[in-house]
């Protein structure tokens, strides 16, 4: 039972793109993402720096259109079920047959801009809490104003708020939190910060014509399946300014009888999770194209 998933902001590193833009039309078809969102996607995937991807409005289309790029290298794929962490979300209504290719970078084109200027009202960003129990966290975090924005399973928890509390975490960490790490986001992502973000979001989704999901979509607000496209995209709107429980997710996966994960490109975050969550399970994370073969050969063998 095949699990395909994609990663959330963060995953991003200067040039990962480069190597996908190798691949057999991999170009061209970017090159028409591009004009169709207006923001030079192959610039930013192969040349920018860290701090121009970092940007909210950059950085979550340009997760998009990897995500899809690598998935479509692998060739027919028939996952048994799709999530998404956060922007990956929109990746996997994509692969769930939700949205099409163009629909999903145009979404979450708007998604980003919306984001990033509803960042911009207040200094916000998020870190994440390594070690720990949860219970203590999410109270501690509660104390110091802090919102626990994703809730990822595996004993990590990312705190979301302004940068004067975040501060205030790293000086006083909850009791047996090994270490806080700050993210590479610009905002406090899931959060009441973002309340201004999902007005513009619903509003691009009234343009959309979504298809019922072909495959499980496993959604990130309760962990559940959601059986209607229209569903899937009001949970979308919704998730910007509402926690990621990336924790009911790995237990829904559970329930299906996962026996492989693969994470799309850039993959290593999920898959991570995965292995100290979800033991048995094979996991792949793809990073370069030289991963497809190792990939390929996962899906044959847990293909249902």
């Amino acid at each position: 039972m095949l699990v395909l998933v994609a990663p959330g902001q963060g995953a991003q590193t200067p040039g990962f793109l480069t190597p996908w833009l190798e691949l057999p039309g991999a170009a061209d078809r970017v090159a028409a993402w591009s004009d169709a969102i207006g923001l030079d996607l192959a610039h930013y995937g192969t040349q920018a720096d860290a701090d121009a991807i970092r940007d909210t409005a950059v950085a979550q289309p340009l997760l998009v259109a990897a995500g899809l790029l690598s998935a479509t290298a692998l060739g027919d794929i028939a996952p048994d079920a799709v999530a998404g962490h956060s922007v990956g979300e929109i990746t996997a209504a994509a692969f769930a047959g939700v949205l099409d290719d163009t629909a999903a970078l145009t979404l979450v084109r708007k998604r980003g801009l919306a984001m990033a200027e509803a960042a911009a009202v207040t200094e916000t960003g998020m870190s994440a809490l390594l070690g720990g129990d949860p219970e203590v966290s999410v109270a501690h975090l509660e104390k110091l104003g802090l919102t626990p924005a994703n809730v990822n399973g595996a004993g990590q928890i990312v705190a979301a708020g302004t940068l004067e509390q975040l501060a205030a975490l790293n000086e006083d960490k909850p009791e047996g939190v090994r270490k806080v790490v700050p993210l590479k986001v610009a905002g406090a992502f899931h959060t009441h910060h973002m309340a201004p973000a999902v007005e513009a979001l619903a509003t691009a989704a009234k343009e959309l014509t979504p298809a019922d999901p072909t495959v499980p979509y496993v959604s990130n607000k309760d962990g559940r399946t959601v059986a209607t496209g229209a569903e899937v995209l009001d949970r979308l709107v919704g998730q910007v300014a509402n926690p990621v429980r990336w924790d009911l997710c790995m237990e829904t996966f559970k329930e299906l009888g996962i026996t492989a994960l693969i994470e799309v490109c850039p993959g290593g975050t999920l898959t991570g999770l995965a292995k100290r969550a979800l033991p048995g399970v094979k996991t792949l994370a793809l990073k370069t194209p030289d991963d497809l073969d190792a990939a390929r050969e996962v899906i044959a063998e847990h293909r249902a």
